[in-house]
């Protein structure tokens, strides 16, 4: 079926749209949670390596990035 040079797909491309360039924008974050974190790989994996054989085994989910909150602070 032909729909001649009178159909487009804006409606469909608008839709897609936010998950195109979000993809694109959370390649190396995971996701948008991910993105949001804001950590400082640097910061982040400087004190975890400082910290990690004395920490508890119980509280390790602290040392997560998402809930990590660094030695200093």
């Amino acid at each position: 079926m032909c729909f001649g040079a009178d159909a487009d797909n804006n409606l469909l491309e608008n839709q897609i749209r936010p998950i195109a360039l979000g993809r694109k924008n959370w390649l190396f974050e995971g996701s948008k949670r991910g993105a949001d974190a804001k950590v400082n790989p640097e910061a982040y994996l400087k004190d975890i390596l400082i910290r990690i054989n004395s920490h508890a085994v119980n509280k390790i989910d602290e040392l997560i990035p998402k809930n990590w909150v660094p030695l200093n602070k």
